[in-house]
């Protein structure tokens, strides 16, 4: 039986977006007529005619229309009007700011459409910005799919296999949280839509620069390929940002949206990567893109006071669910929290609540442990290890066609964006299917890895807390590994070239510094005055020490023998130098670790003390 009409399920729309039937109402696409006799071209308008348009929607006070007569304010600088402007305009009431920025932005087809609703598995259904949507809909930005958020730790962690991409359209989406949340809090801060725009661009493009495998790229590949190079993702990311505008024309979009290429660019380089390299240190602001008044911008994706910032919010919380490891830090809770206060150092800075520092000794553990447990990973990294040594043999025969038809290699393609944009993890791919003999040495690697024929792990230790190993000493390590030899011992032979030594610095992310100690707070009775609080205000079980080295050893040799012998070389070299006693020394070196004296006292301190009987037997 048919149902009735009343009960049938509507028809769906077309793909195109085209209704079957003409809706009642107008098209959106057909705008408001801005006034009579105004050119429809508002660009050309002249101050007369901006007045001749604020009193066709309603603005008919004669010192607001005589104070845009003065100032000589146009058509083409009305999509510019933010709230500073709004009040040398004299416009003091939220409701008639509110109105005139929706006169204005009616001005602009493009404002019509709406962003994107996006179903992220970690933060749910987030809204971005018609311009966001823009530059993510570019091959520029679309290459982060193709690139592992956590490089060769995929590898260990199968459920790792999150990319670039989604991390930065979370980024993005906590940008927008947080520049949002100040603006609502405090209005006197004057934050802008054009702040508020800049902020979410360059949360979404901070990670634009990043190469394949991401943090192998441009923390072991590059320093390898270019030595006489210091090259960072972030640089990348703003050279990539840059050419992502230019190539797919959207500067002028970027007006169109109310934002000035010319300042707001340079402003969201600087949110990405921090002040110019031309700025000098004893420059009391050494940023371009906003004034000193707007400090606090800068804190929100790159945060170089104290390392809080969207970029970990959104990384501990993804990365985490990915690992299937618990995350223990709310970042919802620390935005609720957050305003805007004055330093001692006379700047405006983000703060949070006195109470919440506990959390926030919790958040820099959460990014240690995170470290220890996967970014660290002693196979993950020897992984990236491989992978590095294969990109190394291959470099010289892979060309990436560049701009203008240059040919570059892997290693020179962050010369040119062009030739940049196509180097992605699937470089693996393309090394490991090619029957090329010149890639015969990278190919049997990169087959090594998916055979998990891997570089053996032998052993990590630690130095002395005072005897730090200098960064300019690394490259002799596996030399003094393969001299340290046990003597009276017949062991196979090594080379340095067998060996791998690898230095990893943990910290709390600013070195042998407490970032807490430059952290903001504000108390209850004042929430606008800025405070610091000293760890012995907090608890007595933080941490004394915020950095440590861990050094550990891999053998290139996968024969019994030869790791053997890599084992007692470790030892004996860890004995040598002071070092910290291997965890299995006296199980793979029960004949040296009894010599070093200092290893005999941690053996005895860590045996069990005799238990003292508190109640005498009745």
């Amino acid at each position: 039986m048919q149902r009735a009409d009343s009960e049938r399920t509507p028809k769906r729309p077309r793909c195109d977006g085209s209704p079957r039937t003409q809706p009642d109402t107008p098209s959106a696409a057909v705008q408001e007529s801005p006034g009579p006799d105004l050119p429809s071209n508002h660009k050309s308008w002249s101050p007369q005619q901006v007045c001749d348009f604020l009193k066709h929607h309603g603005f008919s006070d004669p010192g607001l229309l005589d104070r845009i007569r003065e100032k000589e304010i146009t058509g083409s600088s009305l999509p510019c009007l933010d709230e500073s402007h709004l009040d040398n305009l004299g416009i003091s009431s939220s409701w008639e700011r509110k109105k005139l920025l929706n006169s204005i932005q009616q001005l602009n087809p493009t404002h019509v459409g709406s962003g994107k609703v996006i179903n992220d598995p970690v933060h749910g259904h987030i809204e971005l910005h018609p311009l966001l949507i823009r530059i993510i809909d570019t091959p520029q930005f679309q290459r982060l799919r193709y690139i592992k958020q956590l490089g060769g730790t995929y590898y260990v962690f199968p459920g790792a296999s999150h990319n670039r991409f989604e991390h930065s359209l979370g980024v993005g989406h906590l940008a927008g949280c947080l520049v949002r949340a100040l603006h609502e809090r405090q209005p006197e801060l004057q934050i802008s839509e054009r702040d508020m725009l800049c902020v979410q661009i360059a949360g979404l493009c901070h990670d634009l620069g990043h190469g394949p495998f991401s943090h192998m790229f441009d923390g072991r590949f590059i320093p390898r390929a270019r030595q006489d190079l210091k090259w960072k993702h972030e640089q990348g990311s703003v050279d990539m940002f840059e050419h992502l505008v230019n190539s797919n024309g959207l500067k002028a979009v970027m007006e169109q949206y109310g934002l000035i290429p010319e300042e707001d660019i340079c402003f969201i380089k600087e949110l990405i990567t921090g002040p110019p390299e031309s700025s000098t240190k004893n420059s009391s602001w050494p940023y371009k893109g906003r004034p000193i008044e707007k400090s606090f911008l800068y804190e929100i994706v790159a945060n170089k006071e104290n390392g809080i910032d969207v970029d970990k919010w959104d990384y501990f919380a993804r990365d985490c669910h990915h690992l299937g490891i618990q995350n223990n830090f709310d970042h919802k809770r620390y935005i609720k929290f957050a305003r805007v206060c004055k330093g001692d150092d006379g700047m405006l800075h983000i703060c949070t609540r006195d109470k919440e520092v506990g959390n926030l000794y919790d958040m820099f553990h959460t990014r240690n442990y995170l470290y220890r447990r996967a970014y660290q990973h002693k196979v993950g990294n020897i992984i990236d290890t491989m992978i590095t040594d294969a990109f190394l043999k291959a470099d010289p025969y892979i060309e990436i066609l560049g701009a203008e038809g240059k040919k570059y290699h892997i290693s020179t393609a962050i010369d040119d964006m062009e030739a940049y944009s196509k180097l992605t993890d699937n470089i693996f791919l393309e090394i490991l299917y090619s029957t090329d003999p010149k890639l015969d040495a990278a190919r049997g690697l990169l087959k090594n890895i998916e055979r998990r024929c891997l570089y053996k792990f032998v052993g990590q230790t630690q130095p002395d807390v005072n005897a730090k190993i200098k960064k300019e000493d690394y490259t002799s390590l596996s030399e003094q590994v393969a001299k340290a030899k046990p003597d009276g011992m017949f062991l196979a032979e090594l080379k340095t070239e067998d060996l791998i030594v690898e230095v990893i610095n943990m910290d709390y992310g600013m070195e042998d510094k407490n970032p807490v100690d430059h952290v903001y707070f504000y108390c209850k009775s004042d929430p606008n005055k800025a405070i610091l609080i000293n760890k012995s205000q907090v608890s007595q079980l933080l941490p004394e020490r915020f950095e440590e080295q861990l050094i550990r050893v891999y053998c290139k040799k996968l024969d019994k023998e030869s790791f053997s012998a890599a084992q007692q070389h470790f030892v004996k070299w860890c004995s040598d130098n002071n070092f910290s006693k291997p965890q299995d020394g006296d199980v793979v070196a029960p004949l040296i670790t009894p010599l070093k004296k200092d290893w005999k006292f941690q053996n005895s301190a860590q045996s069990p003390a005799p238990k003292k009987q508190l109640f005498k037997d009745v």
